[in-house]
């Protein structure tokens, strides 16, 4: 583990028993507090993508937006924005995905992207993957490409992640925590 992954890491704030009982919840809020933290993590995204090609960042409600954001801006990348459904104005398109205790849907806008767009994801978590699956899907619709989801950090034990690979969308984060 690097400094600064071992830093990060060590601002990431666990909170035992929430939201429900045996879970660790993965706090990334104390990350955006810390500037120091905040900017290795998004230069850490920003070195990552500055080769690529991709045109285009898209951003999941809502901590997904802190971190898209600010790595649009730097690359100079339109950003794209993944909300709750009904948040967003004009002609959108959305998507259905399944939580633990019912459903939810997230919109995109249909002109936030056009056949040959080369698009990063960014989330702060990835979890079971239902959101960004979601997300995946909207975007493809609209014909444009996934080149990569991104997130701060990974939770491998609810194979979020794994369902996304398998979708075959190659997943990248900072960190990883196993166990729940």
């Amino acid at each position: 583990m690097s400094y600064d992954e071992f830093y990060i890491k060590s601002v990431v704030r666990a909170i035992p028993d929430w939201p429900e009982a045996g879970v660790i919840f993965r706090d990334v809020t104390p990350v955006f507090k810390d500037p120091r933290a905040m900017r290795m993590v998004c230069d850490a995204f920003i070195q990552r993508y500055m080769r690529t090609g991709i045109t285009h960042i898209a951003s999941v409600d809502a901590r997904g937006f802190l971190l898209g954001s600010v790595v649009a801006y730097q690359l100079n990348l339109p950003l794209v924005l993944i909300r709750k459904k009904g948040k967003l104005p004009g002609t959108t398109l959305s998507r259905e995905y399944q939580l633990e205790y019912g459903k939810a849907a997230i919109e995109m806008q249909t002109d936030a992207l056009e056949p040959g767009n080369r698009v990063v994801i960014f989330d702060d978590l990835i979890a079971t993957g239902g959101t960004l699956l979601a997300a995946i899907s909207l975007i493809h619709e609209l014909g444009a490409e996934v080149e990569e989801v991104a997130a701060l950090i990974d939770l491998p034990d609810l194979e979020g992640s794994q369902r996304i690979q398998d979708s075959g969308i190659p997943v990248h984060a900072l960190l990883a925590y196993e166990g729940l």
